[in-house]
């Protein structure tokens, strides 16, 4: 019997779905698949992102954040990569590029790759903000209650979508931050 995996959505599109456990499983394949194409050149893998929090919905996109000394480190596996269905989008914001997986012969997004320096703020608020929600059900419970919000606004607008997020998210990032210096 073949099991479907539960992920991917149109680009631009905002569909939240409870925790699956799939999201785990492929979340820890495509960390594995990065570190066998990265080797040594990674520094840390990781699945991050709301399907890496259990107790909360989310868009069925598997985010995985890369930590590497350099970013020449990376891109040095360009072709490798994409020869296994990682294939490289853009620095997406300074400091951080981002390559994605999908069918994109159909716009369906199925991961997002973000890869950071290692030790950097950026890192830090991946693992940070995973870690902080998977033990603080409340602050997990506020951030899924606004994301259902948005999401019943702008299901077509995944801008809007994440730009309504900001100011939580900042919040609950340096909440984050406090708490993982006294763990």
């Amino acid at each position: 019997m073949s099991t479907k995996l539960l992920i991917g959505l149109k680009k631009d599109t905002v569909v939240l779905t409870p925790h699956q456990e799939t999201w785990e499983i492929e979340g820890a394949n495509i960390c594995n698949k990065i570190k066998m194409v990265l080797g040594d050149d990674a520094v840390d893998v990781q699945h991050v992102g709301s399907t890496s929090i259990r107790s909360i919905c989310a868009k069925p996109i598997i985010d995985v954040a890369v930590a590497v000394r350099s970013f020449d480190d990376i891109m040095k596996h360009d072709k490798e990569l994409a020869e296994n269905g990682i294939i490289y989008r853009k620095q997406d914001i300074p400091g951080q590029h981002l390559y994605r997986c999908g069918d994109f012969d159909h716009d369906i997004i199925t991961h997002f790759i973000h890869v950071v320096i290692a030790d950097s703020d950026a890192w830090h608020n991946y693992i940070n903000f995973r870690d902080y929600l998977n033990s603080h059900l409340e602050d997990a419970k506020a951030y899924e209650q606004l994301k259902l919000e948005l999401w019943s606004k702008y299901p077509e607008d995944r801008d809007s979508y994440v730009d309504g997020k900001k100011e939580l998210v900042t919040e609950l990032l340096a909440k984050a931050k406090k708490w993982a210096e006294m763990v």
